[in-house]
């Protein structure tokens, strides 16, 4: 569920996609092949990735070629605040983000994806993901940082 939720960013589409993926699973466990400690899981968090993407592309055209590629756009802001940040608080930032950013950054990040695979995972251009990819952290950046600020009162609506 967790995998699903990063990226669909609510629970009912998360459900979906989790159901989906189920099914999946199960009309093809036949065809796993078990490598090791860990194998089924990542082909379990293989098929939810896939069927995850599959319903955002039928959902509306990730709009991820519109944008000019600004690759080099990070602004040096070398700090961490995101390990002062609950992880489920981090998560509905995520979760928050733009489609097609929240798509490739969690290709990226969390599936571990080079920019070349998530284009054509994706059908765009390679240097639109990492375009998509900087601006994904810059907004994510940005939102950590109205979590941390101090004076802050209502934390939670900044998400």
């Amino acid at each position: 569920m967790a995998v699903a939720l990063r990226y669909m960013g609510n629970g009912n589409d998360a459900a979906d996609v989790l159901q989906d993926a189920m099914v999946r699973v199960l009309t093809s466990i036949d065809r796993f092949e078990y490598r090791g400690e860990g194998s089924l899981s990542a082909w379990m968090t293989r098929i939810t990735v896939n069927t995850a993407l599959n319903q955002l592309k039928h959902r509306q055209p990730i709009p991820l070629d519109e944008l000019p590629p600004n690759v080099g756009e990070e602004d040096g802001d070398t700090d961490d605040p995101a390990v002062d940040i609950p992880p489920g608080v981090l998560m509905k930032m995520i979760a928050s983000l733009p489609d097609g950013y929240r798509t490739v950054l969690n290709l990226y990040v969390f599936e571990g994806m080079p920019h070349r695979e998530i284009a054509l995972q994706l059908g765009i251009k390679e240097s639109s993901s990492a375009s998509q990819y900087f601006r994904a952290k810059r907004m994510l950046q940005q939102k950590i940082k109205e979590y941390i600020n101090p004076t802050n009162r209502h934390r939670e609506e900044k998400i």
